[in-house]
């Protein structure tokens, strides 16, 4: 009676060995490249999405437009996010994890101190504002068309604004802030208030004026500090 390496030796030399593995290959490769053009779909979406909602607001934006701009079908839309309402909390979340690595990118990426970390804060925000596109903050934009404050949408957008506080508020502590918190959470106001005033004015200079403020509040915590000290070791 054959072994089974006689019958797997067999099974090889009639060539349904190769034709399989090739079709299972092959079936393999497939399912790889529509996982791919589904995801690319998906991808290519959300990015329409989050630029027309930013740019022209979430309930103004037709599903029509939307599906037009992006080059996908309807069905590439209930398929991925299932209604328009989950697509939104899906570009809320990419914005939401966009947003804190420009965050700590600026402060993280020179070698500054926790103190020259907190004053460079500005220049992201600075570069935000004077951007050709700039529409003010999209999550404060989202919480505004999703005021309840229950609604996950407007969750999202809370929990970016609570990331700010906590993200500073550590900074500060690294810093020797006495009140860190609270240091923190005045920095943010200054920020997020000169958002919405350049916003609303079109005045990027006002940006200066968020950065003076932030100064005196950091040497008001902190004290005063030589030039060299600023940076990190």
């Amino acid at each position: 009676m054959p072994g089974l390496r006689d019958l797997d030796w067999a099974y090889r030399q009639t060539g349904l060995y190769t034709a399989c593995s090739e079709n299972a290959t092959g079936t393999r490769l497939l399912e790889e490249t529509m996982e791919t053009r589904a995801s690319s779909r998906r991808d290519q979406l959300l990015e329409t999405a989050a630029e027309l909602f930013y740019r022209n607001g979430c309930h103004t934006t037709g599903i029509d437009r939307l599906l037009a701009e992006a080059g996908v079908a309807k069905m590439t839309l209930y398929k991925h996010f299932k209604s328009k309402e989950n697509l939104v909390l899906a570009v809320a979340t990419r914005l939401n994890d966009q947003l804190r690595e420009e965050f700590e990118q600026v402060a993280e990426q020179r070698k500054l101190s926790p103190r020259g970390q907190l004053l460079a804060l500005v220049d992201l925000l600075q570069e935000w504002c004077q951007r050709p596109d700039f529409c003010g903050c999209p999550m404060v934009n989202l919480a505004v068309q999703y005021p309840d404050p229950k609604h996950p949408i407007h969750q999202a957008a809370a929990e970016n604004k609570r990331f700010r506080i906590d993200y500073i508020s550590d900074l500060a502590r690294r810093a020797g802030a006495k009140d860190p918190q609270r240091l923190a959470t005045e920095i943010v106001l200054l920020l997020e208030g000169a958002v919405v005033m350049v916003q609303t004015t079109g005045d990027s200079a006002l940006v200066e004026r968020a950065r003076e403020g932030i100064g005196k509040l950091v040497e008001l915590e902190l004290g005063p500090e030589d030039e060299a000290s600023a940076v990190g070791q």
